[in-house]
Parts: C-alpha cells; structure tokens; sequence
C-alpha cells in the first residue's frame, strides 16, 4: 500500500451500529459490490483525513469468527488474508457481555485491533457505566467511547485507529486468552507439531492451534492443503488431543473453549461495569409492549405497510410530474430539431417513450426504499420477523424467513440472496421460492399506471391489496410446498430484537440511495436496450398495407376545413379549428394502432392473444407481459411505446382507457405482473442460491401458472358478477 495509505476493517456484530459509523466516516464515497468468490455483500470508502488515505471496509456483521455462516467466513478470511493494518470492533455498550464474545476472538487473531463502545448513550439511560480505562487495562487494547448516530466520538476513534496503525509495538501477548492448564498443555503440544510440519505456517501458530482443537473445518482443510503428504499425522495428533481433552471434560473441547472465553469475559464485566440502583426506564420493552402485542401488533404493522404505500403513491406524484414535464419537454425540445424520418422516430418513440416511462417512477421508488430503511435503522423490521413467526409457522417456517420476504419490497435479488443466512436448507429453498411473490420495487410502475388510471382515489388502497395478495399467496404456497416437496419439522428460532434508535436522516439517505441506484443503472442498461428492442418490433416492418389511405383522408380533412374557415365568421373559427385538430388526431392514432398491429411485435402479440383473452388481457398487454420477464419495468415502456406515446403516463393512462381496458382487466393484469416468472436476475439468482436448474425451472412454471389461474378466477368472476364494463 502506498505511504500514508491506511487499511481499516469494522467489524460487530449485527445491530451494533456497524454500518451507522460506516456510513458516516464514508458518507457518499462508497463502493458496493461482492466479496470474491461469493453473494454476501462487501461495502468500502475511502476517504482523506489528518494527512491518510483510510481504506474503510465494512465487515458483514457477525457474532462469532466460528465459520457457521459465509458471513463468519468472509469476515474472518478478510482479517486473515488481507492483513488491514487495524480492525475496529464496534461493541454495542448496552449489551456488552454479548458484544465480547466476538471481541475476544479477535484478540486471538493477533491483529491490532480497536474497540469501539457505540451506543454509550444508550447504555447510560440504562443505567450502565462502564470503565473504558480499566476495560483498555485488561484487554490491553485501545477502547474510544461513541455515539454513532450521533456521529459523537468518530473523529476520536479514526484518530487512535491512525495511532495504533503507526505504533511500533508488537502485539502483547497478555491479550491472549488464558484458558485451564490441560486445554495451554493441549494448545502447546499441537502449536509445537504444527510448527515441525508447516514451519510459521500461513496463520498464528497459536491460534491455528486453538481452531484445529476447535475441529474447525475451514483451518483443519486449509492446514491439510499446507502440510500435503504428512496431514494424516497432525490430524492424527490433534485428534488425541481433542479425545484426552473430551475425557478430561466430560464435553467436546470446542464447548469447553466457549466456555473459558465466557468466563473470561464474565470476569471483565465484574472489573468494568457498575449498574446503578436506579435504572432508568427501558423504552424500547415498553415500546414493545405495544408494537409486539399479541392483540394490537399485527394491526399496526398492516397500518404500517398500508401507509408506506399510500404515501408512496400520493406524496409521490407531485414530483413525478416534474420529471414527466422535463421528459416532455425534452421530447419536444428533440421533435423540433430532429427532422422526419427513421432517427426521429427511433429517438423519440423508442428512447425517450421507453426509458422516459419508466423514469418518471424514480421518486416512488426513492420514497418505498426510504420507508424500508426507516424500518430496518429503527429496528422495527425485527418486529415485523417477530409478528409474523406464527403465520410463517403455519407454512413451517419461522420468523426469521420474513426478513428476506420484506426485503423482496425492494428488491427480489438481494432477498433471495438474503435467505442463506437460515440454517436448515429446505428452509432456504422454501424461502427462495416463496420470496419473489412479494412485489418488488420493479412492479410499482405497472401498478401505479393502472391503478391510477382505473381506480383514481383509490389507487394506493388498491396497490396495498395487491401487496398483501402476494404476502397470503407465498404463505399458501409455502403450505403446499412444505407439505409436499420440503417436508420437515420447524426449525428452532430466537429472534433478537435491538433497542429502538432514532435514525439519522444521512443514514436513510445513503440506505435509501444505495438502493435506488440500481434503479438508475437498469435505465441506461437493461431498460435502454429493452426499449429499443420494443420500438424495433414495433416499427418495422415500415411498409404497411392500411386498411385506409390515412394520409389521403387526412389531407382531405384539411382541404374540406380550409374551405369551411375560409367562409366563416371570425368568432366561428376556434371551435372550427379545435374540431379539426381532434379529427386529424384520431385518424393519426387509428393508423398508429394499425401499425403497431401489423408489425413485428404485434404479430407476436396476435399470435400470444389467445392465451391472455381469458384474462382480459388485449395483445400490447400480453407483448408487455413477455418483455416484463427481462425486468418489470419494461412492462410500462412497452405499453408507452405499443400505444405510442410519448408524452407521459397521464396520456397513457387516458389511452389505456379508449383500448378496451377495464377496471376489472386491470386488475386482472395487476394480478398477473405480482405473481409470474420474476424477473431475469431473479431467475439467476435462484439459479445460484439453490445450486439447482430444477428448482429454477420449477419456480419459472410454478409461478406462471399461478399467475395466470388467479388472473382467469379474478377476472371471470368479475365477469360473472357484472363489473367486466
């Protein structure tokens, strides 16, 4: 690395404000993207503080350094094999005892590492003081106090992270932990045959010792790689040792170990941390008193859920048509300059129409992702798990599956991704296949289109029992499925829930933008080169047999309206005029609807009709449908561009509404987009979480299916009761 160039690693555990002081040392100067080799997420900053460059890489928040989890693992690999020159424990104060457990391995790991007491002031109300000097004494390590959501003590804490980096002094060994005489002896005899095989060997000889005592799997694997032809006899040799060990103890020897580091820190906590007589009252269990009640929880929530969407859709029109203007603007901005031909109507009705759609939706989206952050930095989204462990059990899961289902609001990808941190297998894979019918952020703008346009007021209302449709549709999915293809007993489940915090407003935003982006990124990739492909079928090809010379009767019009304006009175001459324009507009949209039907796309939208006609569903919606397998949003720019408009979404709902369209085929439609095949990067990513093509392909047909025998009962029994008008 270069001078004055600084790695720093944060790690913690979960909820332990992590990712809060992540955020405000990095701000917007964050990079996102995958560890090597797997799906858990790797975030990274750099900034420019007192003379360095800071590397900060945020750690995927764990418990333990026990390689349990890919979590456990990455974390772990990254402090071993990157070496970064100080790794940032963020402890959460309020829970210390907890917070230790993960802090005393990282003392083993030999590396210069800092303690961080977030959440001090959390702590304080609780009447717990803690001694940071006496604590930094025992660990012998540096301890800084901070408020992350407070961005209190963060410059403090960068500062001594800087001082430890730069410190000449080897690592003591007084921070290692002192476990019973018999376990030291065992420790020594493997440390000693490790050495006489391996030499230093890749890893701490002591602690390689401790995890290969431990039966750690991932060490035990990479040591045999190391030693080659004369692993069988260290392995051999540590095998009696964890046998004289288990006969000694009456246990396993990874057990007792745990044991020894919680008596260790047990011993800690008796030294640093006083509790006063008089503790102030725990806000979040009264809290929960509510929001977790039995009677009144569950109402909230749906409350909750409802609200997010209604405010979604309200306070989000405003700025919509901002933007709906601006694209408008520059659609006619670029008709007035480009002249007539190919180029005009490939850049106006295949550019601008498609991805100017779709972009207008922007401010939903930031709003929906704001909500759910909102959710995730209070802690509320833990309560969500909670009240829905009964109902998740009804399907045999628990309450744990419903984070990634939540997750799936804003996107399916990272929820299924999201679903590996369940332990049982059939439990992921029940959960990967129920998640995509929760409907992401993709489907939105369809819904917002029609829904806006068929049911006016009520449309969030609307949107929401679209929602919850998908939520009782993967519960009665789940039912089956456990009972037919993933059958077994429930797993254990303890749910933590974290204090309540206030979020702070840049938190949200960076979470909320995080997100969005890949929003952003669909539009000049996926979305562009969708639409495009749309207004490719659909322009050509460009010589079409009308049924009627359009341009013939056109002129006609304007030869027998001249003649009409020429002999009328002044006053007369505005309505003349308006009538004209209208005319002349209907014979252009009749012969841009024989186009867009005589076409490529068109054909195929013919050749699809019989399948969707018992839906309520016309050609452009089932040409839609298709191209919505790509990403959902190109549902929207395929009916922009099949209806031919380019003015915003208040033509196309209008136009929508002189296709045929009903408010029943609408919904139908809605209903259709919530429930089929999820979109291409979905698909893959089931693909990779269930290391299965099968299962891919059985979510591909399940899903379809459904889509279409819930769409066909929604809209002919609509019909049957008299709303299909």
């Amino acid at each position: 690395m270069a001078p004055n160039c600084l790695s720093i690693a944060l790690a913690g555990n979960p909820n332990s404000g992590k990712t809060t002081i992540f955020n405000h040392i990095t701000g917007t100067r964050q990079k996102v993207g995958n560890w090597p080799g797997v799906t858990v997420e790797k975030k990274e900053g750099t900034i420019h503080k007192y003379g360095y460059e800071l590397r900060i890489i945020d750690l995927p928040g764990t418990y333990s350094l026990t390689p349990f989890s890919i979590e456990e693992i990455v974390a772990r690999d990254f402090i071993l094999e990157s070496t970064p020159d100080v790794v940032i424990d963020i402890i959460d104060a309020s829970n210390l005892e907890r917070s230790l457990y993960l802090a005393t391995q990282l003392r083993e790991l030999d590396c210069r590492v800092l303690f961080a007491l977030n959440m001090a002031d959390l702590a304080r109300e609780r009447g717990i003081k803690i001694d940071a000097d006496k604590l930094s004494e025992l660990l012998d390590l540096p301890v800084v106090f901070t408020v992350g959501n407070r961005n209190e003590g963060i410059d403090d804490l960068l500062k001594k992270a800087i001082e430890l980096a730069e410190s000449p002094t080897e690592i003591s060994r007084r921070r290692r932990v002192k476990y019973t005489k018999d376990i030291e002896i065992a420790i020594d005899r493997v440390r000693r045959r490790l050495s006489d095989v391996v030499g230093d060997g890749p890893y701490n000889p002591r602690w390689t010792a401790i995890k290969l005592l431990e039966n750690d799997s991932v060490v035990r694997d990479r040591v045999a790689d190391a030693t080659g032809d004369r692993a069988a006899d260290l392995m051999t040799a540590v095998a009696q040792e964890r046998l004289t060990l288990r006969e000694l103890y009456d246990d396993d020897p990874e057990i007792v170990m745990t044991d020894e580091r919680y008596g260790f820190i047990a011993g800690i906590i008796k030294e640093v941390v006083t509790t006063s007589t008089r503790r102030r009252v725990d806000m979040s269990r009264n809290i929960d008193l509510v929001l977790t009640n039995r009677f009144v929880g569950f109402p909230i929530f749906i409350f909750f859920i409802w609200m997010m969407f209604q405010v979604t859709f309200t306070v989000g029109a405003y700025p919509m048509e901002w933007i709906e203007s601006g694209v408008g603007l520059l659609s006619r901005l670029l008709g007035a300059i480009l002249p007539e031909g190919i180029l005009r109507a490939f850049v106006l009705d295949g550019v601008i129409a498609g991805v100017g759609s779709v972009i207008v939706f922007l401010p939903n989206i930031l709003i929906l992702f704001f909500f759910i952050a909102i959710f995730e930095d209070t802690g509320y989204m833990a309560r969500a798990a909670f009240l829905m462990d009964k109902i998740m059990h009804l399907i045999g899961l628990h309450g744990k599956s419903f984070i990634p289902m939540l997750m799936g609001f804003g996107c399916n990808v990272p929820a299924v991704m999201a679903a590996r941190t369940l332990e049982s297998e059939k439990d992921r894979i029940l959960t990967i296949l129920i998640t995509p019918f929760m409907s992401c952020s993709a489907k939105l703008p369809v819904y917002i289109i029609l829904a806006g346009a068929f049911f006016g007021a009520r449309a969030g209302t609307v949107i929401f029992g679209i929602y919850m449709t998908g939520i009782v549709l993967s519960i009665i999915t789940g039912r089956l499925f456990r009972t037919v293809l993933l059958r077994g007993a429930d797993a254990p489940f303890v749910m933590e829930l974290p204090p309540y915090r206030a979020p702070t407003f840049k938190s949200l935003v960076i979470h909320m933008w995080d997100r969005s982006k890949m929003f952003l990124k669909k539009m000049t990739g996926v979305i562009l080169v969708g639409s495009m492909v749309v207004w490719g079928l659909s322009a050509f090809p460009r010589n079409i047999d009308y049924d009627m010379d359009y341009s013939g009767r056109i002129e006609a019009l304007k030869a027998a309206y001249g003649t009409t304006l020429a002999n009328a009175e002044p006053g007369e001459r505005d309505p003349i005029l308006r009538e004209r324009k209208e005319r002349i507009e209907d014979l252009q949209r009749a012969r841009q609807a024989e186009h867009a039907e005589k076409s490529y796309m068109g054909r195929l939208g013919k050749f699809l009709a019989p399948v969707f006609e018992p839906l309520g569903i016309d050609w452009r919606g089932s040409v839609a449908i298709v191209t919505g397998f790509v990403a959902k949003e190109i549902v929207v720019s395929t009916l922009g561009i099949l209806h031919a408009v380019d003015e915003g979404r208040e033509v196309l709902k209008e136009t929508l509404k002189t296709t045929g369209m009903t408010p029943l085929s609408a919904l139908s439609m809605m209903i259709f987009i919530l429930l089929y095949v999820p979109c291409l990067a979905t698909v893959a990513a089931i693909r990779r979480e269930t290391g299965s093509s099968g299962w891919m392909v059985f979510n591909i047909v399940y899903s379809t299916t459904l889509a279409w025998v819930a769409s066909f009962c929604v809209y002919q029994t609509g019909q049957l009761l008299g709303y299909g008008v």
